[in-house]
Formats: structure tokens, sequence, C-alpha cells
């Protein structure tokens, strides 16, 4: 589904953040531009000139979106700086193109930006229309053309997924030894209970938002951040639980073991790991796996680049390369020997 990126800084942002788009968007745009400092800049005329506006438009969307722009790579040259670029455009013989004290510069990320803001040129839209083609071509290169798992190409992920089922038996034994109950439903009914404390879902919703299929476990899609809010809170849990039948010499009942959740709920201690959580997710879904957790739709920022280096760089590797990775299989040893 194409996104509408005039209206949404998060999508804006989260392909001007994917340096792997960002390259292939240049090389099949090739709007040219001059090179500076390993880095193609462009004027603001000739900004004008590749959108198709007067430069009059392209100074009303610089008035208007300053800081998007800036934090983007527009920048303003003066002093010593204007008159070092003077300089290289006289030594490659390009002449003075400007006598004022200041001149604003474009960088390739800059006019990326600016087409996805200007909604008053067909140019505009065309190149927006390539970038979306783009991203989706190299999310889908880079991923493996399975975005469902790559959540799994973090290199966390495994140690995370690994401490988590460690600590998902702690929390199931506890259910079997604290709680007085036979209902064959409390493993899911207290797991869904975490799940909506964490992220607001249970397992189902979860499903239905990521279009899994019934054999898929909910977990193998987790991000490392959120396994590890998942294992602190079941870790807590059996805790209390065992103080708790110890200190009441008696199994506790469904009611004893609710406050305890919602006491958990409310920690103090966890809230910054549970905020971490639901930021990821919401954010990571929405841009990797275009997925929308609404009721998590307040915790959506962008992406930073650091997590395209994470899920699309070098580091980045599927399970299976995981496992047959002796580095790996050392870290999880050393969990197991614990």
């Amino acid at each position: 589904m194409k996104k509408d990126l005039t209206s949404s800084t998060t999508n804006r942002q989260n392909i001007l953040n994917n340096g792997y788009a960002i390259e292939k968007i240049e090389e099949n745009l090739n709007l040219g531009g001059l090179y500076w400092k390993n880095e193609a800049i462009f004027s603001k005329v000739k900004v004008a000139e590749i959108l198709d506006v007067n430069v009059r438009t392209i100074e009303r969307y610089l008035e208007n979106h300053n800081e998007e722009l800036t934090k983007n790579g527009y920048k303003v040259l003066k002093g010593l700086e204007l008159k070092s670029f003077k300089n290289y455009l006289s030594d490659i013989g390009v002449g003075d193109i400007s006598q004022s004290p200041s001149l604003g510069l474009f960088t390739f990320r800059t006019v990326l930006n600016l087409a996805m803001l200007v909604t008053e040129s067909k140019r505009a839209k065309e190149i927006r229309n390539k970038i979306l083609d783009i991203v989706l071509d190299v999310m889908a290169e880079k991923s493996g053309g399975h975005t469902k798992f790559i959540n799994q190409r973090d290199e966390s992920y495994l140690p995370s997924a690994y401490k988590e089922f460690s600590y998902r038996k702690e929390f199931t034994d506890a259910l079997d030894l604290y709680l007085d109950s036979n209902s064959k439903w409390k493993y899911a009914t207290y797991t869904n209970k975490i799940y909506q404390i964490i992220f607001l879902e249970n397992a189902k919703e979860y499903k239905k938002i990521l279009s899994l299929k019934d054999k898929d476990s909910v977990r193998d899609t987790m991000y490392a951040e959120v396994l590890n809010a998942i294992a602190s809170f079941e870790h807590g849990i059996a805790t209390e639980m065992k103080e708790k039948f110890e200190d009441l010499g008696r199994k506790l009942s469904t009611d004893e073991l609710n406050h305890l959740f919602d006491k958990a709920a409310k920690n103090p201690y966890l809230t910054p790991h549970i905020n971490d959580a639901r930021a990821k997710m919401a954010s990571r879904d929405l841009c990797f796996r275009d997925a929308l957790h609404e009721k998590l739709e307040n915790y959506v920022e962008s992406v930073p680049k650091v997590d395209f280096d994470k899920f699309l760089g070098e580091k980045s590797k599927t399970l299976e390369e995981r496992l047959s990775d002796p580095e790996t299989l050392a870290i999880l040893k050393r969990l197991k020997d614990r």
C-alpha cells in the first residue's frame, strides 16, 4: 500500500534514515549535482529545476519545514566555509555563483526530503512514487523477502530469545507450583496478561496485525527488546509468586495472582523497559512490516539509522546463518551453563 509521504513526518524520516535505500535511489534518479566533500550538493535554483517549481516555492517550504530540512542536510554556508566553497568552485572552473554573504545548499537527502513535501509538482509526485518502489525493493532484497521474521536478523535476537525461553519456563513452572488452579487455559490467560501489560495487545490481536498464520509462533516475530521486557516481567512474577506462596503457606488464588500482575504493571522499575518495547515494536513494525499497532500509535517514531544497519546491514543475518556461527553458539552455550 502506497504511503502518503506529504503528510507523514515519520514515513519521510524512515526513508531518509535508510541509507541502503538512499544509495539505490541516488543511482536510479541520477539527479546530478555538484560534488563537494564527497557528497552531491544542489543550489536552490537547481532544486527548483529538478522539482519543476519556482524558487519562491522552495523558499516557502524551507521556511515552513526548516527544522526537518536542516536535520536532513540543508545548510547555509557563511564566513570561512562559504569562502572555501567559492574557492572550490573557482578551482573546478564553475566560477563564483553568488556574491551574497551566505549561500544555502541542499544535499541529495534534502532534495528527496523536499520531493516528499512538495504537493504542487507533478515531477515531485513522480519522484515520490519512485522512492516508494525502490524502498520496497531494497527492503525485500535485504531481508530476503521475509519481513515477517526481520526481527531475527538482529544479532541480539538469539541470545534474547534463549534467555526469554528460560524465564518462560520459570514462569510456567511457577503457575504449576504456586497457583491454585487446574485450568488448562492458565498459561495462555496469564501470557496474554503479560502481552497486554507490555504492548497492550493479546496474542490473537498481535497475530492479526502482523497477518501471522495460526501455526506461526508469536515470539518468533518479536524484537529482542520486546523479548527482554517479557522475560523481565516473567521472572519478576515468578519470583513474587514463590515469595507469596512461602509467606502464605499455601497456593495463591487467581485474585491474589491478579493483584501481583496489577502491582507489577505499575512497577516504576519496569516502566522504562515497557515503554521502550512499545516504541520499538510500534515503530519498527510500521517501517519494516507496514503493520500498524493502533493501540501503540502514540509510541510510533521514526526508525533511527542504526536500526537499518541492525536489520538490513552487513551484521544482519538469517536465523540459519546465526545458528551456524561459532561465536553465536558460544554465547548460547554460556547462557545455558549459567
